[in-house]
């Protein structure tokens, strides 16, 4: 069903978590929503799987997007994952996918949609960062430098967009139940060694 508004919107990790919440919630304003994820955008709206590692991947997301909206009035930034291990053993090709999804990607993403938020008169670009963007946890050294990242890409992007009526924001939530959280909770067990109910919060 096409939106109300005459406004699109490219979601990506749109299948599940926040990304899912968002372009919901996005839709239900009057939106059309084009989502990407890696294996399909998810339910409830029109998209594309793309890997968003990938150069290629973040060009077919604005391209595809294009095909079938004709237009890009804002982009939400939110795809990515963790991997939970101290700097010794953080696997070097896991640093580079992170570093990749998480802060590669919305320059990439903003790069590619950049004349299209000139156009729309009031673009909007949005990145989903985190807590971890403004302060670090052990264990999680990718993960945390990618958020910091990408608060500056932000910043800058704010600087140089501001003349184009275009603003660029940066959301930094705290833990939010979704399957990326779930999937860390052994892992951050193990890694503190404490319990899995420790790790969320229901022990004092």
């Amino acid at each position: 069903m096409k939106g109300t508004l005459d406004k699109v919107a490219a979601v990506t990790g749109s299948a599940s978590g926040v990304g899912a919440a968002v372009a919901a919630e996005l839709a239900d304003q009057g939106w059309d929503v084009f989502g990407v994820d890696l294996d399909e955008p998810g339910a409830g709206h029109e998209g594309v799987a793309a890997d968003l590692t990938r150069r290629e991947g973040n060009q077919l997301a604005i391209d595809r997007a294009l095909d079938r909206f004709g237009r890009i009035d804002a982009v939400v930034a939110n795809a990515g994952f963790q991997h939970v291990a101290s700097i010794e053993e953080m696997p070097e090709d896991v640093w580079e996918a992170i570093i990749a999804l998480l802060l590669t990607s919305p320059f990439l993403l903003a790069k590619y949609s950049w004349p299209h938020l000139v156009a729309s008169g009031a673009g909007r670009f949005v990145v989903i960062s985190s807590a971890h963007g403004l302060v670090a946890s052990p264990f999680k050294a990718p993960y945390v430098s990618a958020k910091h990242g990408a608060i500056g890409l932000v910043k800058t992007m704010a600087l140089e967009a501001a003349d184009h009526g275009i603003t660029a924001t940066a959301v930094c939530p705290s833990y939010v139940r979704t399957p990326l959280l779930e999937s860390q909770i052994a892992a951050q067990a193990a890694a503190h060694n404490i319990s899995e109910e420790r790790v969320l919060g229901v022990i004092p």
